[in-house]
């Protein structure tokens, strides 16, 4: 691939990424507004429940959507499937800022909304992995890491850009109108970045490295082939995605409300310095990825990381409890920081993981059972652990023992670094 086409791809890696969760997250974001538009009731708790249930259902799609995109991507290619992928996230966004209201149609409101998070979970569950593979197989040998970076940098774009769209849509516009009409600015928005991200991928070059394998492998299912074949594979990465997802919960999703409830900081106060660090990840992810191409190969970066986590983990969730503000701030910025090592080194660990011929479908199903289902759960159990055992720090305890199960991942999986692709 020339130069140019890698710039273009590294270009529709990243903002079909950030279109993604641009999209999916805003919904979360706009919650509270979509609760009174589409469920009205008497009861607003009630009202809001339903909304977050929608927002539920996206995420239980996304080990369906892995399971659909992999066995796609494994057959008909990896540019072809990430085309159909966003296109599945970013038409139905477009259509969500269109829909009309619960005063408009009555039950076919929510009925519509139902529907048009079902079809971005099922996609969600197919981008992120469907465009790390395409960028490592497309990168030069030692620009593998740096590469697959770009996807989970455009993630976090996406997520900080949705919620300062929101954020800018609810200040500046009165509240009357945007319950009137404003609420459809975000969603028509990620509708225009979609088309974006479509422009871009229409034309990708397809990667030669699925090519050449494509023409190899066996008429068997490569779903049926990730879990028979590389069943060892499976586990390590399903073991990893998991420990993975609650590394990225606890820190990015879960903290600001520990610091409200625990501490009693003003929740405005924790998001501003949870969006701070969210933005200093954006620059440490593709240093992270340099780094496993460069300097450290990346399963021994990340089990040093690892490592280091497991041993302050306890120390910090300490002085989170005792120093406040300044002590929030140091605390979420090294946990970021140790966060960025597996963000940026651990997207092309998994594809140097899998053989090519059912990479995307074994790397799909692990990363979104791991990182959508444990991940997703994790605010939940960490708060289930904090009424059971009766202590504040008991996530720091759960944090530094899903650290050890990602540190022996580590050291029980091959590194392919700074070998050929299988």
């Amino acid at each position: 691939m020339e130069i140019g086409q890698r710039h273009t791809a590294l270009l529709a890696g990243f903002i079909g990424n950030v279109v993604e969760w641009y999209d999916f997250a805003l919904y979360g974001y706009m919650a509270g507004i979509l609760a009174g538009l589409f469920f009205p009731g008497d009861n607003p708790t009630a009202s809001l429940i339903a909304t977050y249930g929608v927002f539920a259902a996206g995420f239980i799609m996304r080990p369906l959507g892995s399971g659909v995109f992999g066995w796609l991507g494994d057959t008909i290619g990896r540019s072809r499937t990430m085309l159909v992928s966003v296109m599945m996230m970013a038409l139905p966004t477009l259509l969500l800022g269109c829909l009309p209201t619960f005063e408009t149609i009555g039950l076919w409101a929510p009925v519509l909304l139902v529907l048009v998070r079902i079809v971005q979970g099922l996609s969600v569950g197919g981008e992120f992995s469907s465009s790390v593979t395409y960028l490592v197989e497309t990168a030069d040998p030692g620009r593998r890491g740096f590469a697959g970076s770009w996807a989970n940098t455009g993630s976090m774009f996406g997520m900080l850009l949705g919620a300062g769209v929101a954020a800018l849509v609810t200040t500046v516009l009165a509240h009357e109108t945007v319950l009137a009409w404003g609420w459809r600015l975000p969603f028509l928005f990620g509708g225009v970045l979609g088309t974006a991200a479509i422009v871009l991928r229409r034309r990708l070059p397809r990667s030669e490295h699925f090519q050449r394998h494509h023409r190899e492998r066996e008429d068997t299912s490569p779903l049926l082939e990730a879990f028979t074949a590389n069943r060892r594979q499976m586990i390590q990465a399903l073991l990893f995605a998991s420990a993975y997802g609650v590394l990225f919960y606890l820190p990015l999703v879960y903290l600001p409300e520990w610091l409200h409830d625990q501490t009693g900081m003003p929740l405005a106060e924790a998001l501003r310095i949870n969006t701070a660090a969210t933005a200093l990840l954006l620059v440490l992810i593709p240093v992270s990825g340099w780094i496993g191409d460069h300097l450290l190969r990346r399963t021994h970066f990340i089990t040093a990381a690892m490592a280091v986590m497991i041993t302050v983990a306890l120390p910090l969730y300490g002085w989170l409890a005792r120093d406040g503000v300044w002590g929030a701030v140091t605390v979420q910025f090294t946990l970021v920081i140790l966060l960025a090592v597996p963000l940026g080194s651990a997207p092309a660990m998994f594809v140097e993981l899998f053989p090519a011929t059912d990479r995307l479908s074994g790397y799909s199903v692990a990363y979104n059972l791991g990182l959508g289902v444990v991940g997703g759960a994790t605010p939940m159990i960490a708060t289930w652990l904090i009424e059971a055992t009766g202590l504040a720090s008991a996530p720091a305890g759960f944090l530094a023992a899903v650290s050890l199960v990602a540190l022996a991942v580590m050291i029980s999986m091959p590194d392919g670094s700074r070998e050929p692709l299988p």
